[in-house]
């Protein structure tokens, strides 16, 4: 199963190693990812694969709200299948 993870907040030191590691730990692969700073905010997005982890989706979404407070970000988990069917054009 893939999911889509977005992270927006205000841009600081650290949210792609936190984020990336927590995944790490969790054996999460990140398929893809990118990235951008807009007007001070740093916005990422990234599919990743729950193929070999060790963790649930919903799991994943408890425990990276926490990562999300801890960060003062916000962290968004769906699934590949909700987030495309929701931009479908």
């Amino acid at each position: 199963m893939n999911a889509i993870i977005t992270v927006v907040g205000s841009d600081k030191v650290g949210i792609i190693a936190s984020v990336s590691g927590f995944l790490s730990e969790h054996k999460v692969n990140i398929a893809d990812i990118t990235q951008t700073i807009l007007s001070g905010n740093f916005v990422m997005m990234m599919m990743v694969n729950f193929e070999n982890a060790d963790i649930d989706i919903d799991t994943l979404r408890t425990a990276l709200a926490k990562k999300a407070e801890e960060m003062n970000v916000e962290i968004n988990v769906m699934s590949e299948k909700v987030f495309s069917a929701m931009h479908r054009v």
